[in-house]
């Protein structure tokens, strides 16, 4: 369980850091992310052509869908924490809204279970999702090994 948090903490802050380095030239645009993801899941998991074909516009949703609700989460994130500086930051709205994310990111996954389960067999949705996980790894480890060293944060 520590496990899948801290993957999905981890996941999170990857998608604010390239939301924040969208412009930048280092970071794919998310278009190319997604496919990129994709033809990754399609190799790891060993897809069929006929799979890949029910399976695409699913992932593809359920990836943009995903996304969008992490941009507007970090646009509320940063935007409360820019009036911070000037105003003490409502914690409890704070606090609100992620656990809110994190049951409205869990909802989404959950359906997007459902509509995979009836597209795959049962032991290609488990390597489906082995893939997903593997590529998360490989996503923070090549992030990690690009970033600069971090700066101490002032207190």
């Amino acid at each position: 369980m520590k496990t899948i948090r801290f993957i999905l903490f981890s996941v999170f802050v990857l998608m604010g850091q390239l939301l924040q380095a969208e412009d930048n030239d280092k970071f794919p645009k998310i278009e190319d992310m997604h496919n990129q993801k994709w033809q990754f899941l399609v190799t790891k998991a060993q897809l069929s052509p006929d799979d890949v074909a029910k399976v695409q516009p699913v992932f593809m949703n359920y990836e943009k869908s995903v996304w969008n609700l992490h941009q507007q989460n970090h646009e509320f994130f940063k935007s409360a924490m820019k009036d911070a500086k000037k105003v003490k930051p409502n914690y409890a709205e704070l606090n609100d809204r992620y656990v809110d994310f994190e049951f409205k990111e869990a909802q989404m996954f959950k359906n997007y279970h459902m509509q995979l389960r009836k597209l795959l067999a049962p032991e290609t949705l488990f390597n489906y999702y082995r893939a997903e996980r593997e590529f998360k790894r490989k996503l923070l480890q090549d992030f990690q090994g690009r970033r600069p060293p971090e700066r101490p944060r002032p207190q």
